[in-house]
């Protein structure tokens, strides 16, 4: 039988050149790791006798006490009540902010280096929501600034915009390990954080950025055949003119899309004239 161990190493390489090209920058097990407990491989403890329970960390020599375990994750309902009830609490994007870095019902945000939370100016005439920071927007804390970012800097600048005249958020504030797409329930866990967030900067017009965004504020399926399409958003006071676009990742994809979406931006800006 011939050797087939060249082929399998090549393709374990081009297994990891995908993960990466993908944003995948962590392996992770089914089990969660306190990365916080010490460091006992090094140690050798003369070995017990097997009658003998083995003898837990803290009481070998030279071993400090491990620290506290994480919390049990709440769960789901709970989890959503509790967003619903701590978003309605924030008088002011400031307080949600707060509010967010505090909350510990999402498990996103024990793999994320930040929050995200927005850029741009607050109580801007235009809102964008996107779904979820990715590697980039989760180094430098702020949402679409990796290559989508700079794709959707280059579209507002079209219509004679940029991030200072408009605000920028998303429905997710954590990076989901490897750029994975956001669960259901981690979306419903978030969701009421990014509703009180839009109802805080009270814009004229609110943009969803991609299908997860739509689907979630809009509650429509289908975002090819509804982008451009005007929608109503509720707030408590007034209905705001909504309108579903293709996400810049998408179009990075399928460059024939960005004529659909200049169209879409020119009814952005023609509403915004």
């Amino acid at each position: 039988m011939a050797d087939s161990s060249p082929n399998r190493r090549q393709a374990a390489a081009d297994l990891l050149a995908f993960y990466s090209e993908a944003g995948v920058d962590a392996v992770l097990g089914e089990q969660p790791t306190n990365w916080l407990e010490p460091d006992l491989s090094a140690q050798s403890p003369t070995p017990l006798p097997q009658a003998k329970a083995p003898m837990p960390p803290a009481a070998r020599p030279g071993a400090s006490a491990p620290g506290p375990r994480p919390a049990a994750p709440q769960a789901p309902d709970v989890a959503v009540m509790a967003a619903r009830e701590a978003a309605r609490s924030a008088a002011t994007l400031d307080e949600l902010r707060a509010i967010l870095d505090s909350f510990e019902g999402c498990g996103l945000k024990a793999s994320a280096s930040r929050l995200v939370f927005a850029d741009g100016t607050p109580n801007s005439r235009l809102m964008l929501v996107g779904e979820a920071p990715g590697a980039e927007e989760d180094k430098q804390g702020l949402p679409f600034v990796g290559r989508s970012g700079q794709l959707l800097d280059r579209m507002l600048a079209a219509i004679g915009l940029d991030r200072r005249q408009v605000y920028i958020a998303n429905i997710v504030p954590w990076r989901p390990p490897g750029n994975r797409t956001p669960t259901p329930v981690e979306t419903q866990i978030c969701l009421p954080f990014v509703q009180r967030q839009i109802e805080l900067c009270n814009p004229d017009i609110l943009v969803t950025i991609g299908q997860p965004s739509t689907g979630a504020l809009l509650g429509i399926q289908g975002i090819t055949k509804n982008r451009g399409r005007w929608f109503s958003y509720q707030l408590d006071s007034r209905e705001i003119r909504a309108m579903p676009m293709l996400h810049p990742a998408y179009l990075l994809r399928s460059p024939i899309g960005k004529r659909h979406a200049w169209r879409d931006l020119l009814a952005i800006k023609k509403a915004l004239d």
